[in-house]
């Protein structure tokens, strides 16, 4: 079939957005008990909410029951972590009322902690003394921050709510003192408890402590140990090996790398310039598990693209395994096999098992249905190109593609630049419809890692330090340009989009910016005042960081306030919002 010749941005496309949100799920939050896997399913025909699946090699079957269970904690806000499996019964956090119940497979939950005004996340099983170890955030009134603290749970029914006076009040504090915590895990031989924590106004992937302690008889624990971390390093996923070895991430080199404490003294594993950790928005993130003492899987990013690969920790020797995916997420290992979210270029992600001795791959459940003819796909292209001060960022670019159509020769594409958000996250080259839709039309597509994105070092992250509002406008804005001087955008067709924190960009880019020729702004920040304000306590001093102390630099958030300066928009520009949103308003006060 002859292609035929027509404008950039006029070529029709299989691709709606009926048939993008058709039929979709959101995967998440793997767990593996013996040869059982386990992960949960966000789903938008159930008004969002969150099941736990089983599958057991035959079938994949739901465990959760129907509403008003809905899996899902909300420690943080973000939550994550919201159930753990052991012998075939689930604990979990029920969204609701955010209590914890016991449910083993099969039967019906019964809630192991009281009505009270307690959240819980992040669990792990004490099999020696029948109990959960878990975070507990303790929220008494709106006016009063709420307390986090590690505690334990008595995983009996008839123990943990009727009979526990210490557990009645949500549970047997183990430790507490700082503003967050994260990631109790204990030793195999369950002697041994290891925690992260860290205070205002750090972000998990400023600063956090690696502490130790031994567990009692009695189940309380002995002298802490803090054993890595600080101020200004980062200590993410603290994981026990089968042999007793405490391994962990830290950015102290500035790049995510893997450690192990053992002998009292903390040695590198695998030093390399490459990126282990991730930025900890939610709880229980993994980018590597244990298939045996002498084998440690695990993924990794270098120069914007991850590997999974495997670690020798007698010999330290890394070896790649080769696999179809280029996102790799919520990797949990056991002997002989690993599971993941696995993302391609070209496919949707999926539940992904990986034969750890043979390679083969099966998917266990996909995200979507969509399936999309391969001549309306484009593929990413890493490319990284100069910014202000002689620096460089990165993004993926995107070529338009549509197998029926070509442009007239000498035509430049419009381009839509995407600002994600975060701001601390990434994007991916993992395939995403969203940008599809627009390339299939002959809109190419530049998705950036603007300066304070992960997985190009801690320095990188860092450039966003009192800079948010100028470092990533910047990067936008001169990813724009680099095209434009390699021939691949028309000048005079220039977008850009974001939502969230990359609305926030989006909309400094339009007003502080004369680059863009329209945009749009999902749920998108304009006034920075009223977001320090009006935020939860895992971001209340986020912007510390990112801005400065408020009220003490106002100036500041006010400067960079896209709400304080709407007669310098003069192009076009849509909103997306829901109603919850307080901040996204772009109507100057008075």
């Amino acid at each position: 079939m002859s292609m035929s010749v027509s404008p950039y941005g006029s070529w029709k496309s299989p691709i709606t957005s009926d048939l993008i949100v058709a039929g979709s799920i959101r995967l998440g939050e793997i767990r593996l008990d013996g040869q059982d896997i386990y992960w949960s399913e966000g789903r938008p025909t159930e008004g969002g909410r969150s099941v736990v699946v089983r599958y057991d090699e035959a079938k994949s079957t739901d465990v959760t029951p129907s509403a008003p269970y809905n899996v899902r904690t909300r420690v943080h806000e973000y939550g994550g972590g919201s159930y753990i499996v052991a012998d075939r019964i689930v604990y979990f956090s029920n969204f609701v009322d955010q209590r914890l119940y016991r449910q083993p497979v099969g039967s019906e939950p019964e809630p192991i902690t009281p009505a009270a005004h307690f959240r819980y996340a992040d669990a792990v099983i004490d099999r020696q003394r029948h109990r959960l170890i878990c975070v507990r955030e303790e929220h008494l009134s709106e006016e009063q921050e709420p307390v986090n603290a590690i505690v334990a749970v008595e995983t009996a029914v008839e123990t943990a709510v009727e009979t526990a006076p210490a557990v009645s009040e949500g549970g047997q504090l183990l430790v507490s003192g700082s503003d967050f915590y994260a990631s109790p895990r204990l030793s195999p031989d369950g002697s041994q408890l290891c925690w992260l924590s860290w205070n205002h106004p750090n972000m998990p992937w400023d600063g956090t402590e690696l502490w130790v302690a031994e567990v009692r008889a009695d189940g309380t624990l002995g002298e802490a140990q803090n054993i890595a971390g600080g101020q200004t390093e980062s200590v993410f996923q603290p994981e026990w090996s089968p042999d007793g070895v405490l391994y962990f991430v830290s950015d102290r080199t500035n790049w995510w790398n893997l450690y192990r404490w053992q002998g009292g003294q903390v040695e590198p594993v695998c030093p390399k310039a490459a990126e282990f950790g991730l930025p900890q928005w939610v709880f229980d993130m993994t980018t590597y598990g244990f298939e045996s003492s002498e084998s440690l899987i695990c993924t990794y990013v270098e120069n914007g693209v991850q590997h999974l690969a495997r670690l020798n920790p007698q010999s330290l020797e890394l070896s790649e395994i080769a696999t179809p995916f280029s996102a790799i997420g919520g990797l949990k290992v056991a002997s002989g096999f690993a599971v993941f979210i696995g993302g391609s270029a070209i496919c949707p992600s999926a539940i992904v098992r990986l034969n750890l001795q043979t390679g083969r791959v099966e998917e266990l459940r996909q995200s979507s249905t969509l399936a999309i003819d391969p001549g309306y796909i484009s593929a990413p292209e890493a490319i990284e190109f100069p910014t202000e001060n002689g620096l460089t960022a990165y993004a993926f670019y995107y070529a338009p593609k549509n197998q029926d159509y070509t442009a007239p020769s000498g035509e430049q594409p419009p381009l839509l630049v995407k600002s994600h958000g975060g701001p601390t996250a990434s994007t991916s080259a993992s395939f995403n419809p969203s940008i599809q839709y627009w390339t299939s039309r002959g809109i190419a597509v530049l998705d950036v890692n603007y300066g304070g994105s992960t997985g190009y070092g801690r320095a990188y992250r860092e450039r966003l330090k009192r800079h948010w509002g100028i470092v990533d406008v910047d990067d936008c804005v001169n990813g724009a340009k680099y095209l434009v001087n390699q021939g691949l955008a028309d000048p005079n067709r220039l977008c850009i989009d974001g939502g969230s924190a990359g609305g926030y960009t989006t909309l400094a880019a339009l007003i502080f910016r004369d680059v863009f020729k329209a945009g749009a702004s999902y749920y998108g920040v304009s006034d920075l005042e009223a977001l320090v304000r009006d935020t939860h306590k895992f971001e209340s001093r986020y912007l510390d960081g990112l801005i400065g102390k408020y009220p003490e630099e106002i100036e500041i958030y006010q400067q960079r306030s896209p709400i304080e300066f709407v007669d310098q928009l003069d192009c076009p520009l849509i909103f997306f919002k829901g109603m919850k949103i307080k901040s996204c308003r772009l109507t100057k006060r008075r």
